[in-house]
């Protein structure tokens, strides 16, 4: 069952002779349960059209539908809400609060949902099982970059998501940490059947994924593990 339809998705920005088209018409579908490569160079689109998919940004054409809702309907309130509630993110610059430890930063997202509770035995099991319940206490400043990409992974995975979106979630790692991060989020996939689309531009990263989908000036073209995407 597809958990993300997109249906000739636009996106411009600028007007006149300014206007720089960063999305072309993109048509998608991604399933539930798969770990998707979204994969191009710096400037492609890539990262624009993660943003769309998760309601950061405004589509100038087109629909994007999560889960059987269609984003670009919702307003303001109902989009946090619905965020909060069905996507994790995961960026490169791990965007951990400052002021807040381990603990209280993967707590975030449930903590802002006055509908729900925050379910301590889960989180102590999502710490360690990203081996950091040894570091909830401690402030992201005082962490590895390591530890602070997992700290923002267990942040994404608190809320327990249909859809993880990850933009270069490994670019600042080394290798050694970078296969352990892509091993936890297939992992997490597989636990909570969540689907996982990560942005990368690096083809052996790439490779880790169940399908990988190629971006280039805001087009999409068929992916090379088969099946259903068509440029």
């Amino acid at each position: 069952m597809a958990i993300v339809i997109i249906r000739n998705l636009s996106k411009n920005y600028g007007k006149g002779e300014n206007e720089v088209k960063a999305l072309k018409h993109v048509n998608l579908e991604i399933n539930q349960g798969e770990f998707v490569a979204l994969l191009g160079i710096s400037g492609s689109g890539k990262s624009t059209l993660l943003h769309m998919i998760g309601g950061l940004d405004v589509v100038t054409e087109g629909e994007v539908m999560i889960d059987g809702h269609n984003i670009a309907k919702l307003n303001r309130k109902e989009l946090a809400i619905f965020r909060r509630r069905k996507i994790g993110f995961v960026f490169q610059n791990y965007s951990l609060m400052p002021v807040l430890n381990v603990y209280d930063n993967v707590a975030l997202p449930v903590s802002f949902d006055k509908s729900r509770h925050i379910d301590h035995a889960y989180m102590e099991r999502l710490l360690k099982d990203l081996k950091i319940w040894d570091k909830r206490m401690k402030y992201p400043s005082e962490l590895s970059g390591g530890q602070q990409q997992r700290a923002a992974i267990a942040r994404a995975l608190s809320n327990k998501p249909a859809l993880i979106l990850a933009d270069e979630p490994t670019g600042n790692l080394d290798s050694k940490t970078t296969n352990d991060v892509i091993g936890l989020l297939k992992a997490s996939g597989r636990q909570y059947n969540q689907t996982i689309l990560m942005v990368t531009h690096n083809e052996v990263i790439a490779q880790n994924c169940d399908r990988i989908i190629r971006i280039e000036d805001g087009v999409l073209y068929e992916n090379e593990k088969g099946g259903g995407l068509h440029a």
